[in-house]
């Protein structure tokens, strides 16, 4: 499958933003809006996005259509999910994507947004895995880093060195997000296709018999087999019960792929922690894990 790399912004580009699972309120996005000014860039809302049903950021039919807005949206250069949560999932099959691949922009996000990163990932158009408004003041590095890769600069990623880290290089298309996601979407439309891929994952509030759980899933149906490198980030406020588990997260991550020969990376900087730095999904690129340092770089 060729990959299809949106266009990259210029100054005077509109961005929408849209929210596809928990509501938010206007006045969580103003400093959004002050940002994306700032970077020459002009904000133009969904039409329901401050609807309010339940936990979620409107109706089902109100989500979807403005998910349908943004993909057919003939000016946008990109689209900016406002917020994580749950929500996604129940409206990805009522969207269709056929004007959204005559003219691809940059989808923006983590977390729910996995479900759609994963579903661009499977008709091969490149997306971007950053953090989202709703936490922009939270960490100015990784905001910035949103506006560098959608300018076409490169950055470079600090990534500590892990004691549970496997030695090697790999060369592959980068794929993942949440691990919860990647799991839910097993066996759907919307499933990635793991062979020979660099795998990203990460994961918030989870117990962590469930994260074992989740990585023999993807195990046992042979998902972990044949990656090219897997690159773990952040595992934040995992849950133990009463009687522990006897692991950390990081720990039933390695055991799951102990036996396959590619390398590993733990502590990328990306996921549900305040370093959240953007990294593009779809696109190809090298990961070097060494004793002393680890070097992750997009090949084009």
């Amino acid at each position: 499958m060729s990959l299809l790399i949106p266009p990259y912004l210029t100054k005077g580009d509109t961005v929408v933003i849209i929210a596809t699972a928990r509501k938010i309120s206007d006045a969580e996005l103003h400093p959004t809006i002050a940002i994306l000014n700032s970077w020459g860039l002009v904000a133009e809302l969904a039409p329901n996005l401050f609807k309010s049903h339940n936990q979620f950021s409107g109706s089902d039919e109100e989500r979807t259509e403005d998910l349908q807005w943004a993909l057919n949206h003939k000016s946008a250069k990109a689209i900016l999910i406002a917020r994580g949560g749950y929500g996604t999932l129940r409206i990805i099959d009522n969207v269709n994507f056929t004007e959204f691949k005559k003219n691809p922009k940059w989808l923006i996000g983590y977390s729910d947004v996995t479900v759609l990163h994963s579903h661009l990932q499977s008709i091969g158009i490149v997306s971007l895995h950053a953090t989202m408004p709703v936490n922009f003041l939270q960490h100015e590095e990784a905001t910035l880093s949103i506006k560098k890769l959608l300018f076409n600069e490169r950055i470079k990623y600090n990534i500590p060195v892990h004691p549970l880290n496997k030695r090697g290089f790999a060369e592959g298309i980068v794929v993942g997000g949440n691990l919860s996601l990647l799991y839910a979407l097993s066996g759907s439309p919307s499933e990635i296709e793991f062979d020979n891929k660099i795998l990203f994952i990460e994961d918030l509030d989870e117990f962590l018999y469930h994260v074992d759980r989740m990585m023999l899933q993807l195990k046992r149906s042979g998902k972990l087999k044949n990656l090219a490198g897997l690159i773990v980030g952040g595992m934040s406020e995992m849950k133990d019960n009463s009687i522990s588990f006897g692991k950390n997260a990081e720990e039933i991550i390695f055991d799951a792929v102990a036996e396959y020969a590619y390398p590993v990376c733990f502590n990328f900087p990306a996921g549900h922690i305040e370093e959240n730095m953007a990294f593009y999904l779809g696109k190809p690129a090298s990961l070097d894990v060494r004793v002393d340092h680890v070097d992750f770089n997009y090949l084009k």
